[in-house]
């Protein structure tokens, strides 16, 4: 199937999404369109934000017409995938473009914090597609057990490097930092 049919499905996709309760998403992965419920946390949606707080410090230094938002689709038509990342690094500009989705190609970053009921989306559908996508970096956030991922160096379809960390880190992420002493995970207070 063509991306532009696949497109058009998972619009009506997204307008069904809107009658339902709850919150849900649509993403094209390697099987065509995707409608799966989103059930973020408060721990999911607190370590979204302080990454984004924190790159978002850094940006202008070293990016200064980028920001860092959670939300936004990025798409790459030509290998037929579509994803929303829990946060992603963009031209600002991009934001007040016509428009759902953000062309792959302006993509700087990527950060995904894994969920608890399904976390191959983050470690095998999206560390797949990413690369193929062609952007250059690749968090992986696991509150589940206290980890974390760096991806880099995309080429032919996968990420060449892999930095493992853990919460406390302070965690390289190309030309940032990001700070994880106050990254929570799941079910452990403190």
């Amino acid at each position: 199937m063509d991306y532009a049919k696949m497109r058009a499905i998972a619009q009506e996709l997204g307008a069904f999404a809107e009658q339902l309760e709850g919150a849900w998403t649509v993403e094209i992965g390697p099987s065509g369109p995707i409608l799966a419920m989103m059930c973020p946390s408060k721990r999911h949606e607190g370590t979204i934000r302080r990454i984004r707080n924190q790159l978002n410090t850094q940006l202008p230094a070293t990016h200064p017409d980028h920001v860092c938002e959670n939300g936004p689709e990025i798409e790459h038509p030509t290998i037929g995938r579509m994803r929303r990342p829990d946060a992603v690094v963009i031209p600002e500009s991009v934001l007040d473009e016509e428009g759902l989705a953000v062309d792959a190609a302006q993509v700087l970053a990527a950060v995904e914090i894994v969920s608890p009921s399904n976390p191959s989306n983050d470690y095998d559908a999206k560390l797949a597609d990413y690369p193929a996508m062609g952007i250059p970096l690749y968090m992986i956030v696991d509150p589940r057990t206290g980890t974390i991922e760096v991806h880099s160096e995309p080429c032919k379809g996968r990420y060449l490097s892999k930095e493992p960390y853990i919460f406390g880190d302070s965690v390289p992420f190309g030309p940032w930092t990001v700070q994880t002493s106050e990254f929570r995970r799941y079910g452990k207070d403190g």
